[in-house]
């Protein structure tokens, strides 16, 4: 019987000879050998949530969906080291349990905690890195089939490698991550108009620990969100959470779902949303505040641009929104995250603004994508590994300037190339 994988949109498929979910690190081990003594190839899947062809592979499929849990506490250091395959939204749970929590999340914990810091997924807000930026050390099976540690006290330049890797080092194993204390968060969402909020940005990102807002297409709307450290007693709003549900989801959805067909639609629904983005709070523990539900499925592009160039890329990518009229109707997403020193990070040595363009699965995509893309590769923009773009290797060596150190130490880690495919392949240069 044929396997038959997609990611999360639906927009990579795909058939694997086999996919197997080890449960043991020795397991994993003795998989790699057999790649090399039969000169064959494994990729490394999450929770499929990237939008590319990272984990796309016509050999070995690895699933880690089966090695999870918390190894090791280390209550004084404020480290705790976690099998790869653990999800962030159950990690969360668990490190609540020890009093702790991490220093900072995306908007969706679905994803693995191996293929989140891999592709350099991000939350917002500039005191804070990337979730790779968290890791105190990494451990994985390398593609000799060695067992490889590295930490920020040991192998520190293979860390700044391992950190952000593709899957293309080797395959995680465990994560120790630096945490802690657990806290709790107020959540404010407010519709506010999109120049109040270019005039007042540098502002809302000083005064506040977490900021960010969407831009509605086809209007001034911008629905911001503000994230603080709370006292307040934390409160499971169950109304409050059913209505976001709602509204951000299942009435979102039916309201996007005719315009996969009449496509001119979009710019009514754009305004729709824009319109019921309204004013929200909650309070709770962070865990539980930083993620949302996603169940509207849609296609991404990310970037990441220097952020003193943030407002002119913004105004400049809707002003061509403007002009071009694209079918678009998802807002796009803006957050600020902190510059770091991972080899390949797209924050590296960068403070960063991350914008993002959604579309509404069934749509069209590609025009708009190279557009934005365009705009944002004019300001020095570095794409997300995990979102759609049309970069590859020659592109990425002018962008990183330890893009050639990342090669050599991938090179030495995965000599017979078992973790390449032929999208790693386009993106290295091999």
């Amino acid at each position: 019987m044929q396997n038959t994988f997609s990611n999360w949109s639906g927009s990579v498929v795909f058939h694997p000879k086999e996919i197997l979910y080890p449960t043991t690190e020795q397991e994993i081990i003795d998989i790699v050998h057999r790649a090399l003594n039969n000169k064959k190839k494994i990729r490394i899947v999450g929770s499929a949530h990237s939008f590319t062809r990272l984990v796309e592979t016509d050999n070995t499929l690895l699933s880690l969906d089966n090695y999870n849990g918390i190894i090791h506490v280390d209550k004084d250091k404020k480290l705790i080291t976690v099998k790869a395959g653990t999800k962030i939204k159950a990690f969360g749970e668990m490190a609540f349990g020890y009093g702790f929590a991490q220093e900072n999340l995306g908007d969706i914990d679905a994803q693995s905690l191996a293929g989140s810091i891999s592709t350099g997924t991000h939350g917002t807000g500039l005191n804070f890195g990337n979730i790779s930026s968290q890791l105190y050390a990494i451990k994985f099976i390398n593609g000799k089939g060695e067992t490889v540690y590295c930490s920020e006290d040991e192998n520190k330049e293979l860390l700044k490698a391992a950190q952000v890797s593709l899957g293309s080092l080797g395959i995680i194993t465990e994560l120790t991550f630096k945490v802690q204390e657990a806290y709790k968060l107020s959540f404010v969402s407010k519709n506010e108009n999109i120049q109040d909020v270019f005039a007042q940005l540098d502002k809302h990102n000083i005064e506040n620990r977490n900021f960010e807002f969407y831009w509605f297409p086809y209007t001034d709307v911008a629905q911001t969100k503000y994230s603080n450290i709370s006292q307040e007693e934390a409160v499971e709003n169950k109304l409050g959470l059913w209505y976001d549900n709602l509204m951000e989801n299942h009435l979102f959805n039916a309201i996007s779902y005719p315009t996969r067909y009449i496509p001119s639609l979009s710019k009514y629904v754009a305004k729709i949303s824009g319109a019921l983005a309204g004013t929200s709070s909650k309070v709770n523990w962070s865990h539980r505040v930083y993620a949302l539900p996603r169940t509207v499925l849609f296609n991404e592009m990310e970037y990441c641009v220097p952020i003193e160039s943030f407002s002119a890329v913004k105004k400049e990518l809707i002003r061509v929104f403007n002009q071009k009229k694209f079918h678009v109707h998802f807002p796009t997403e803006n957050r600020f995250v902190k510059a770091d020193d991972i080899m390949i990070s797209a924050s590296y040595k960068l403070t960063s603004a991350y914008i993002s363009f959604h579309v509404y699965k069934g749509k069209a995509y590609q025009e708009y994508f190279k557009t934005m893309e365009e705009i944002c590769s004019h300001y020095e923009g570095r794409p997300h590994w995990g979102k759609m773009h049309n970069k590859e290797a020659k592109d990425f060596a002018n962008m990183y300037e330890r893009w050639n150190d990342f090669l050599e130490i991938r090179k030495v880690h995965d000599p017979e190339n078992i973790f390449v495919s032929e999208y790693t392949k386009k993106l290295f240069g091999i």
